[in-house]
């Protein structure tokens, strides 16, 4: 029998990566989405699709309804800046809206979430690439919400049973990529390049991040699913670090054309370095990162250069 999926924010960046991901391993797939910022166009056509915010009071007879298998939560708000501007907002999407989807796996015996998490809960840090045991010190409320969701899915395993992994995803990027969220600075790049516009870079460009494409991403969450043993964190990045400079010098060269640089005061809330070990992931999911950097770029600038929105 087809392992029944529901995807939370199914039509944004990632999510549609995963429900090419489910649906071409043959499983029934379901999207619940809101969509704020997703995009029916990121769908395929005749995919089961629910228009619904995760903290409405129709989600657990939805669940009722359709007696889910798995779940992959990736609805969320995901901006550093927002989260800042606006920690009550942040806090009712990630925090409030993933406790309503928790409490509806309980009530209809979902075997397994696999949730979005982020290399925003651990903060600066000093020792890279960071494992998941390194102490976490979030600087937004973007990374503390994360890191609550965290605890939330840990302690529903503990009280309930709740199978789940928590993946802390590194900066994402590849197709369908919008300019917001953690990894939006490759869109964002890559469509200044393409009009031959400047590029506004927030600091010194010495940055470092781990870019990771969606591909990858997406994969890592379907072996999660079929993980024997998880109930835990795991990073999901290419243990790459990446200078903010260094990526713009690698998109210049897949497009075989210079770019002016804007340099701009840095933003609050970022972190300056970012690595994160996989060790974890390729071990115990038994997955790893299959696209370089330069294979995922040119993918992603392909994609753009066509004129193809996210």
């Amino acid at each position: 029998m087809k392992m029944k999926v529901l995807v939370t924010g199914g039509a944004g960046f990632i999510g549609s990566h995963i429900v090419d991901k489910l649906l071409a391993a043959g499983c029934r797939v379901v999207v619940l989405d809101n969509f704020s910022t997703g995009l029916r166009t990121n769908l395929p056509q005749g995919i089961e699709l629910v228009e619904m915010d995760l903290g409405s009071e129709q989600l657990l007879p939805l669940f009722q309804r359709e007696h889910f298998d798995y779940v992959i939560h990736q609805a969320a708000q995901t901006m550093v800046p927002k989260s800042l501007d606006d920690p009550h907002f942040d806090c009712r999407v990630n925090i409030l809206g993933t406790v309503n989807l928790l409490e509806a796996c309980r009530k209809t015996g979902v075997k397994r979430i696999t949730a979005a998490s982020s290399a925003a809960v651990y903060g600066d840090v000093d020792t890279l690439p960071v494992v998941e045991t390194t102490v976490v010190r979030p600087t937004s409320f973007y990374g503390l919400s994360k890191l609550t969701v965290e605890r939330y899915l840990a302690l529903y395993q503990e009280l309930y049973g709740l199978e789940y992994a928590a993946l802390r995803y590194a900066n994402v990027y590849g197709e369908r990529q919008g300019d917001a969220g953690e990894g939006g600075v490759v869109s964002i790049f890559t469509r200044k390049m393409a009009a031959q516009e400047p590029v506004n870079i927030f600091g010194d460009g010495g940055q470092t991040r781990d870019f990771i494409y969606v591909g990858d991403v997406a994969a890592a969450n379907y072996a999660a699913l079929l993980a024997t043993d998880c109930n835990r964190v795991y990073n999901i990045s290419t243990q790459t670090e990446t200078s903010v400079n260094t990526l713009i010098d690698v998109m210049s060269e897949v497009l075989g054309r210079s770019v002016t640089r804007n340099y701009l005061p840095a933003r609050e809330g970022d972190i300056y370095r970012s690595s994160l070990s996989n060790a974890a992931a390729v071990h115990d999911l038994k997955w790893q990162p299959q696209t370089d950097l330069v294979k995922g770029l040119a993918r992603t600038i392909d994609y753009f250069s066509c004129g193809r929105k996210s």
